[in-house]
């Protein structure tokens, strides 16, 4: 019986130094390149600092690229796929397998906690930002602008009829009011059109 136990711990130790020798053959090429990796290590602990929350996604030449949220009702995500967008998987961007999602929903695509990473062809994005934050504000400021005229006819007139109003005084940036500035390339400004 004894015989027995010596004869299975040496079996045991010849395996396990069986083991660890192939263990260090298969880790040569991991060590080989360590400083390779090490370096890559290094950029992404770099990259930590800049980041508050959300990693910064790699750019897909003709899309914009972004991180959309699965938590606001006013914003859902299937209005974004609606309007063009799609839904990035882990399988489109190489190295980000550690960000995939693996509930129902959103089974493969890159996200972070509640959001999930999209892209959106370059003529949409363009489209959108012109919309959003070139048109709508000139259409605003042309309300601005015929508020205004309105309050000045109505000064003018009322002094006509004897009566003593006050000139309204503009503020500043007032005159400016009706120049429309040139349409801005929205994508080229982040680098991507």
């Amino acid at each position: 019986m004894a015989n027995r136990r010596i004869k299975r711990i040496e079996r045991t130790e010849r395996a396990s130094s069986e083991v660890r020798h192939s263990r260090q053959l298969g880790d040569r090429s991991v060590t080989e390149n360590r400083e390779l990796q090490d370096a890559e290590r290094l950029d992404a602990f770099r990259a930590s600092f800049f980041q508050s929350s959300l990693p910064d996604l790699p750019k897909i030449p003709g899309f914009h690229v972004c991180w959309l949220t699965t938590a606001n009702p006013r914003d859902p995500i299937h209005g974004r796929l609606r309007i063009g967008y799609e839904l990035i998987k882990a399988a489109d961007i190489p190295g980000w397998e550690h960000a995939s999602i693996k509930s129902a929903e959103y089974d493969g695509c890159i996200g972070v906690n509640e959001m999930v990473a999209a892209k959106l062809p370059i003529h949409l994005y363009e489209m959108y930002m012109q919309e959003a934050h070139h048109n709508q504000p000139l259409s605003e400021e042309e309300k601005l602008l015929i508020a205004n005229e309105t309050i000045q006819e109505t000064a003018k007139g009322q002094v006509r009829r004897g009566k003593a109003l006050k000139a309204p005084i503009l503020e500043d940036g007032m005159e400016e009011l009706g120049q429309a500035p040139q349409t801005p390339n929205f994508a080229a400004q982040l680098g991507e059109g």
